[in-house]
C-alpha cells in the first residue's frame, strides 16, 4: 500500500478484505460496527453462518506482523462486541458464528484470510 496516514492504510486494506471475502461468496452484513464494547470491522454472512471478521494491516512486521497482533485482549473485546451485536441484531442470534481474521502484512496482494481463528 502506498505510503499514507495510518488510518487511509487500515481503511484500504479494510476495503481489500472486504472485496476478497466477497469474491469468496461472503455477504456482508455490517461494516465498521461500533458498541460500547469495541468495533467490527466485518460481518459477514457465510451460507447461514455469521463471521465476525478482523482486519489488521500492518506495514511492519518487527514486532510480529498483523496476525500475531490478535493477542487475548483483542479477542475478548472482539467477542463481547460480537455478543452485543448478536444481541441488538437478533435476527442473527440463533445462527452458527465463527471468528475471522484478514491479516495484511505490508504487501495487500499478501491477504492471510484465517477462518475458525479462535474460540469464543
Amino acid at each position: 500500500m502506498p505510503d499514507r496516514s495510518r488510518s487511509q492504510s487500515g481503511k484500504d486494506a479494510e476495503r481489500h478484505a472486504l472485496e476478497h471475502l466477497q469474491h469468496q461468496g461472503l455477504r456482508l452484513l455490517a461494516q465498521n460496527w461500533f458498541c460500547k464494547r469495541g468495533e467490527l470491522d466485518l460481518v459477514m454472512l457465510d451460507g447461514d453462518t455469521v463471521v465476525f471478521v478482523e482486519v489488521r494491516y500492518r506495514k511492519n512486521t518487527q514486532w510480529g506482523g498483523a496476525l500475531a497482533s490478535i493477542d487475548e485482549r483483542k479477542q475478548q473485546k472482539l467477542i463481547f462486541a460480537a455478543q452485543y451485536f448478536l444481541q441488538r441484531e437478533s435476527r442473527w442470534a440463533n445462527s452458527p458464528c465463527r471468528f475471522d481474521v484478514v491479516a495484511i502484512d505490508s504487501h495487500p496482494d499478501q491477504l492471510n484470510w484465517l477462518q475458525n481463528a479462535f474460540d469464543s
